[in-house]
């Protein structure tokens, strides 16, 4: 059994993969640190719903009592200081996205993972049975990717990564560029365009949406035919979970370096640089550390402000 220690109960996530979790024999969450947003009464609550031994007084007795730590607070600005407790101690981490903001943070992953650091995550978009489905067929019968459009929708970052990772997932690696295309709104709502280059030639577009949850749609055009599917959303954690546990079980998996998760983040990046130099390509290459970041800790005060209790007895 794979023993789980769970670090700030921010969002859902924790509760999905839980779920997840139960229906098999494979993991279970043992411990669980806070020290944001989620008061006492919701961390018992979740220690008392998933039969968890213990709440942990700090980082670092979790990692001693685990093999896994995922760092799920939804300030992804703190992710790496949650996540260096259990680097130390030589054990895998798992980090929920977006798994860093900003390139100086990805820099600082990418030297973690230099030095030996597992440092795993975060979209379960990239993993989606539906893109696992695709990809198993093989290329002389699908034909080679030309182009691919995928949708997301609920907010620009948070939620539009997801898009950019699964683009990644069909693709693989090798963005080089991306372009604001434009918006589109309505009620107060809004969409955008963007369109990213890749080394095989192939492109991408994707769309977030603000304001609405909408489905992961993703077209793909090969030189034989167009596949059109829908992500069931219901099924996405157990994608990710499963891919975990094949890891940490030495099976076969397909999770994603650290090179290719950051390169995800960089695709953000260079979006919203685009957007701001009204509409021109920018270059993974190009961008700096004192450009366009996220900020987390934005989001996790107007995320915990807006979210209701969630894991109370």
């Amino acid at each position: 059994m794979i023993r789980v220690g769970a670090v700030n109960i921010d969002t859902s996530h924790p509760m999905g993969f839980a779920e997840v979790m139960e229906t098999g024999n494979r993991a279970r969450y043992v411990g669980v640190y806070n020290d944001s947003f989620r008061d006492d009464r919701e961390v018992e609550g979740f220690i008392q719903r998933f039969n968890l031994e213990k709440r942990c007084d700090s980082l670092e007795e979790l990692a001693q009592m685990c093999d896994i730590g995922f760092i799920h607070g939804c300030n992804w600005d703190d992710h790496l200081r949650c996540a260096l407790p259990f680097i130390r101690q030589g054990k895998p981490v798992f980090i929920d996205k977006p798994i860093v903001g900003n390139l100086s943070d990805c820099e600082k992953l990418l030297s973690l993972a230099r030095d030996g650091a597992v440092i795993l995550g975060a979209s379960s978009a990239r993993y989606a049975y539906e893109i696992q489905q695709f990809l198993s067929i093989p290329e002389e019968e699908r034909g080679q990717i030309v182009q691919v459009f995928g949708t997301a929708g609920v907010d620009e970052f948070n939620y539009g990564v997801h898009i950019a990772e699964a683009l990644a997932g069909i693709m693989g690696s090798g963005f080089t560029s991306v372009r604001f295309m434009g918006r589109g709104q309505a009620g107060g709502k809004y969409s955008e365009t963007y369109y990213l280059e890749h080394t095989s030639g192939a492109s991408a577009v994707f769309n977030t949406f603000t304001g609405t949850w909408q489905p992961f749609v993703i077209t793909i055009m090969t030189t034989k035919t167009t596949y059109h599917f829908q992500i069931d959303s219901s099924r996405l954690y157990a994608a990710l979970v499963e891919q975990i546990c094949n890891f940490m079980e030495g099976k076969p998996h397909i999770l994603a370096g650290c090179e290719e998760l950051t390169e995800s983040i960089r695709v953000m990046l260079a979006a919203t640089a685009s957007r701001a130099d009204n509409g021109a390509a920018v270059t993974l290459n190009e961008l700096r550390a004192d450009g366009p970041s996220y900020d987390g800790a934005a989001f996790w005060s107007e995320y915990g402000a807006a979210s209701g209790p969630m894991y109370a007895c």
